[in-house]
């Protein structure tokens, strides 16, 4: 019997491929047995790599269509022999792939116009359900948790998360509506000291404007800014007392490890879709992030912290 072959598109961003864990393992549930690929852009690539229910990992250079090099590459990806493309992405890009790429006779997930097995109207669902409801549609489990051992890699995280409360100032520089001000992240430090509390900041290179100002204005937080990549860093915030930031990456990985985890949003996060999904995660939204107090954000804290940990609800 020829050996069924799945091709996943997500390119990302890291929330939304942190989002669809579940939906992952529930599609390798469904196909234990099938070859499955995932197409992804290239900063995702050393985790793509780590995860364990796909057999290959494909980088999709994101190129426009006059790269004929890439576009060529492209054309031969989509032509090997897939029996079912699942697009988790669905974006005017993949749409695209799907109208000038995908051979024919392969089914495609998807909402791209002409898809043979379109998505239904999935307006104002959470982006991991609706990854979970994709799958399903494509032969998977969509009631499975994914079990995340593979990503925690607690041998190379460094000492000083367990406990604390975890700060995540940074955010996409594209989108300052995003970003709760420094100067309140800032303040929460400084409320969370005062408290007794451990305070620890994290981010990357691309975070160090808005990171610098937190640890400047507050000296007595541990600065571990560029000091972890993402499996030490699943290891840490698993074991922080809380974590508080923006819509970014860290934050959803925070969520779906079981920590206390608030993510404060502004205009362009929209709660229905992109809301943290875990066991003890909560957001706060205003059309103005910087409207969103750090009285507020105790508050919140500290309904969070008297959640018991349980098993990760569904959606």
């Amino acid at each position: 019997m020829t050996q069924a072959r799945i091709l996943v598109i997500k390119h990302g961003a890291l929330g939304d491929l942190i989002q669809g864990f579940d939906a992952y393992a529930g599609l390798r549930e469904g196909h234990p047995d099938a070859h499955i690929a995932l197409l992804t852009s290239p900063p995702y690539s050393g985790i793509a790599g780590r995860m364990p229910w796909f057999d290959e990992v494909i980088i999709d250079q994101r190129a426009t269509p006059l790269n004929l090099a890439q576009s060529l590459r492209l054309r031969s990806v989509f032509r090997a022999r897939w029996n079912m493309v699942v697009d988790l992405q669905c974006s005017r890009r993949t749409a695209r792939y799907h109208r000038f790429l995908a051979a024919a006779g392969c089914r495609w997930f998807g909402t791209a116009a002409g898809a043979s097995d379109p998505y239904p109207d999935l307006t104002g669902v959470n982006n991991a359900e609706r990854m979970r409801t994709a799958v399903s549609m494509a032969g998977g489990d969509g009631a499975v948790e994914a079990d995340l051992d593979w990503l925690a890699d607690a041998a190379s995280a460094p000492a000083g998360c367990e406990g604390a409360t975890v700060l995540v100032p940074g955010c996409s520089l594209a989108k300052p509506g995003k970003r709760w001000p420094p100067s309140l992240f800032s303040k929460l430090a400084e409320e969370e000291l005062g408290r007794g509390e451990k305070v620890v900041i994290i981010g990357t290179s691309a975070d160090r404007d808005a990171t610098d100002k937190v640890l400047s204005a507050v000296p007595g937080c541990l600065d571990l800014v560029e000091k972890t990549n993402l499996p030490s860093l699943a290891a840490q915030l698993a074991t922080a007392g809380a974590v508080v930031g923006n819509d970014t990456g860290p934050v959803f990985l925070a969520a779906r490890s079981g920590a206390p985890t608030l993510m404060v949003m502004g205009p362009d996060t929209d709660p229905k879709m992109s809301a943290p999904v875990g066991p003890r995660a909560a957001w706060i939204r205003k059309e103005s992030i910087a409207d969103i107090s750090v009285d507020e954000a105790m508050a919140a804290l500290a309904r969070l912290r008297g959640r018991s940990r349980r098993t990760i609800p569904a959606g």
